[in-house]
C-alpha cells in the first residue's frame, strides 16, 4: 500500500521488515476482513489485499515497538472497551491506520496515516462519512485528547495509551523499545525528551477517558510513568 496507490507496496515496505507469525498473521487478516465488511455495509473489492499492505507497512524495519504486535494488542483493547464507542468497527479500522506510517524520525505520522486511510478506504469500498470518522479519530492520536462525549475517540485514544498501564516487566520492555525506535538520538537528548513527555504525561488530570480506563489502567500507568521517570533522571 503505497501513498499514492493504496493497493500496492512502495519502497519503504518492499525491504525485509519483522514478519509476523502466520498464526497471528492470519488472525489480523481474518480482523481486517471481519472490521471492513462490517464499515462498508455493502459490496466491494477483496479486503485481502488491503489487508497485505497494511501489515507490510506495520512490518518495517524501522518499527520495534509500533509493530503488528502493537497493531493486534491496540484491536485487542478496543475491544474491551467497545461497549462505550458509538462505532467500534470504525475505531477498529482508525487501530489499523493509526500507526501505519511511522518514521520515528519525522513529525507528520498520524496526518500522513489519515491521509492514507482517506485514500483507501473509498477504494476499498468505505462510505465517506466512515472514512472521515475514521480519518477523524487517526488524527486525535497527535493529541491523545478526544473532547467530553466523544466515544469513538476515547476509545481508540485508551486502547492506543493502554501500553502504560501494562505490568512492569511489558511496560520495561516497552520502553526498551521505544528507546531503540530512537535509536539514531543521543543518550543525553534522548533521556531528557523522553523525561519531558513523561512528566507531560503526569501533570494531565486523567490519561484515560473510558470508564475502564479510569478505574483498572490510570493507577498503574501512573506508578509505570513515574517509576520510568525516576529512573531517566537519577
Amino acid at each position: 500500500m503505497s501513498d499514492s496507490a493504496p493497493g500496492t507496496s512502495d519502497s519503504a515496505t518492499s525491504g525485509s521488515g519483522t514478519s509476523e507469525s502466520p498464526r497471528t498473521g492470519g488472525a489480523l487478516h481474518g480482523r481486517w476482513r471481519e472490521t471492513l465488511l462490517a464499515a462498508r455495509g455493502g459490496p466491494g473489492p477483496d479486503p485481502d489485499p488491503y489487508a497485505d499492505a497494511l501489515l507490510a507497512r506495520w512490518a518495517e524495519p524501522q518499527r520495534r515497538y509500533h509493530t503488528t504486535a502493537h497493531l493486534a494488542q491496540v484491536l485487542a483493547r478496543v475491544d474491551i472497551l467497545a461497549g462505550h464507542a458509538s462505532d467500534p468497527d470504525l475505531v477498529r479500522l482508525a487501530a489499523w491506520f493509526h500507526d501505519a506510517v511511522y518514521r520515528p524520525d519525522r513529525s507528520e505520522n498520524e496526518e500522513r496515516s489519515a491521509a492514507l486511510a482517506e485514500r483507501a478506504l473509498p477504494e476499498a469500498g468505505v462510505p465517506g462519512a466512515a472514512t472521515a470518522e475514521v480519518a477523524r479519530l487517526v488524527r486525535l492520536t497527535v493529541t491523545h485528547d478526544p473532547a467530553d462525549g466523544d466515544t469513538n475517540g476515547e476509545v481508540l485514544c485508551d486502547a492506543d495509551l493502554a501500553i502504560l498501564a501494562a505490568a512492569p516487566k511489558e511496560y520495561a520492555e516497552y520502553a526498551a523499545q521505544v528507546r531503540e525506535e530512537y535509536g539514531f538520538v543521543p543518550d543525553e537528548a534522548f533521556r531528557e525528551g523522553r523525561a519531558a513527555v513523561l512528566r507531560q504525561l503526569l501533570e494531565l488530570p486523567r490519561l484515560f477517558r473510558t470508564p475502564h480506563g479510569v478505574e483498572e489502567w490510570e493507577p498503574r500507568a501512573r506508578q509505570n510513568l513515574t517509576t520510568e521517570l525516576e529512573l531517566l533522571t537519577r
